[in-house]
């Protein structure tokens, strides 16, 4: 079925988008919270699309700098979990200490504004990249968790499922001697521990004996095809686009704005630092993100 489509008159403000040969300049948050409201006004209708800058307030470390670029070694890639063994000794040996900081931790104040301009009626949906469920805990309603969700444990064989705690305690049952270790926590409920996992002691389903690995989609995997197709049905239903908090360099993200833009949506982005998306964007605000966000709800 062919996809309607407006052409929407561009955004028009007083800022200048960067020249991508120069580091962004910083806003500061009254500006940007202005410019925000500004562009809300004139798109009331927004989908968000967030990623993990909105959740560093709440202690749960992101991936990538200011540039995009890598903090760390990349993540636990889907094929390496689900092929070797020594790989997912050290996956859950790590979850042992990087899990319980995603579980403790509470919404910030981004969270809480995001979910007020929901109650306001601006924001008709949230795609998050985040697997923390940090904006449901926020009072947030319509949410699509993209990448899955890490408080969830599901059989590879059998489809069995259980609360990510019950592995996580068994695992620590199991393996007495890691109770020793600390270690800096990593994005996604991992920990930079580097130790020998041979002799760490998996869980597997009590099912059937097969592979458990927490709901979330892992590098290298794909976003199961009907949570992309909601989640652009949502996008086509909205006057804009706003993402906070990602450089987008993922392509999972990324395509929303590809598909907004080909859509004539107006874009607008808040974040630290660059993102994939500065050429096709109306709007973008390189600015504090909680801060940023109370001083444009304070103008709508």
């Amino acid at each position: 079925m062919p996809v309607t489509t407006h052409r929407s008159r561009p955004f028009r403000s007083s800022q200048r988008l960067p020249d991508p040969a120069q580091p962004p300049v910083l806003h500061e948050p009254d500006e940007a919270g202005a410019l925000l409201a500004e562009f809300i006004h004139r798109y009331p209708k927004l989908m968000v699309l967030t990623g993990a800058g909105v959740s560093t307030d709440s202690g749960i470390p992101d991936y990538r700098d200011g540039d995009g670029a890598w903090k760390r070694k990349q993540p636990v890639q889907h094929n390496a979990f689900m092929e070797d063994i020594h790989t997912r000794r050290r996956y859950w040996g790590r979850s042992l200490i990087g899990w319980p900081v995603m579980r403790n931790a509470r919404p910030n104040p981004s969270h809480h504004c995001i979910s007020e301009l929901e109650r306001l009626n601006h924001s008709h949906r949230v795609v998050t990249q985040n697997v923390d469920r940090l904006h449901q805990q926020a009072g947030t309603h319509a949410v699509t968790d993209l990448h899955g969700r890490a408080d969830e444990v599901l059989c590879m064989s059998c489809g069995y499922r259980c609360p990510r705690d019950e592995v996580h305690d068994r695992c620590a049952d199991l393996n007495p001697g890691f109770r020793q270790y600390t270690a800096d926590t990593a994005p996604d409920g991992d920990a930079d521990l580097n130790v020998d996992f041979a002799d760490f002691r998996l869980v597997d389903c009590p099912k059937c004996g097969g592979i458990l690995k927490p709901d979330v989609v892992f590098f290298g995997d794909f976003v199961p095809k009907e949570r992309v197709v909601s989640a652009l049905d949502a996008l086509k239903a909205c006057d804009s686009l706003l993402v906070i908090g990602s450089s987008l360099m993922v392509y999972s993200g990324f395509r929303f704005c590809r598909y907004a833009s080909e859509w004539d949506k107006p874009i607008a982005t808040l974040n630290l630092g660059r993102t994939r998306a500065d050429e096709l964007v109306s709007l973008k605000l390189n600015a504090r993100i909680g801060e940023t966000l109370r001083a444009s709800l304070e103008r709508l």
